[in-house]
């Protein structure tokens, strides 16, 4: 029973440490793509939501656009890319910008530069998982330590 203590926040600890590898990568894979200075003109080929609804007392439901798009490299390569929390704005046909870095035009973004607030975003969030992260080990230190303490008196 004791090292259910230990299995449970090691397993919340890999998936905070998952979540604050996606974090990161996002935030460079979007760096990469504005600060390459590459841009296109792409078609937004489709639109469509996904929405997913939480389970328990109080019932939420989450819905996420996602637009598709199209464009062309300055090398001539048609490159298809989807992204998640794009404008509402922006319909199927709409021309929009987008800013991709020159080795891997796939990983391309529609969103505009907008360096500050992605660090903030990222940064806030970081932040959080850092402390869920502390959280997790303070608590198996400490119930490690009570456990020792508990198996010393124990006969």
């Amino acid at each position: 029973m004791d090292i259910f203590f230990l299995i449970v926040p090691s397993i919340m600890i890999m998936g905070i440490l998952f979540a604050m590898y996606t974090v990161i990568s996002r935030s460079r894979r979007a760096t990469q793509a504005w600060g390459s200075g590459l841009t296109a003109e792409a078609r937004c080929l489709r639109t469509y939501t996904t929405t997913r609804t939480s389970s328990g007392e109080h019932r939420r439901v989450t819905t996420v656009l996602h637009h598709v798009y199209e464009f062309t490299t300055r090398e001539g390569r048609t490159v298809r890319f989807e992204e998640e929390n794009g404008p509402g704005t922006v319909l199927e046909g709409d021309i929009v910008t987008v800013f991709h870095p020159a080795d891997r035009p796939e990983r391309a973004t529609a969103h505009p530069p907008a360096r500050g607030r992605l660090f903030a975003q990222s940064g806030c969030l970081l932040v959080f998982l850092g402390l869920a992260l502390a959280a997790c080990v303070a608590f198996m230190i400490g119930a490690q330590t009570e456990i020792s303490a508990w198996s010393d008196v124990a006969p």
